[in-house]
């Protein structure tokens, strides 16, 4: 069932890059699609029974560090291009009048 909603969320994003028009839609779709991935990666990453890799004097089942490395590395690579984004999105929005993407390509056609 939570699998069902993680993947609607993929889709949403997915379909919201593909249909929207407006850039600043475009950017919150691919966010949202970009969390929808990062939910899906955690949820197969996920196991019950182990424990945090602390050093101790037992012998039990340890949680392995690196889906949460490579999580924290999604995240933080997806702030950066969100935030490079907007920055390009401000920057046109200098130039044209609308966020509209079929506006902006008829303005700057030669």
């Amino acid at each position: 069932m939570l699998e069902a909603f993680v993947f609607a969320t993929i889709l949403f994003g997915f379909f919201g890059i593909i249909l929207k028009k407006n850039l600043m839609m475009k950017i919150i779709a691919m966010d949202v699609m970009s969390t929808g991935v990062i939910a899906y990666y955690v949820l197969v990453a996920s196991r019950g029974g182990f424990f945090t890799p602390i050093f101790s004097g037992e012998t039990v089942a340890y949680a392995d560090p690196v889906p949460q490395a490579v999580i924290l590395t999604a995240i933080v690579i997806g702030f950066s291009i969100q935030a490079l984004m907007l920055v390009g999105v401000m920057k046109l929005s200098r130039d044209n009048p609308t966020l509209e993407t079929s506006e902006i390509e008829k303005n700057n056609t030669p």
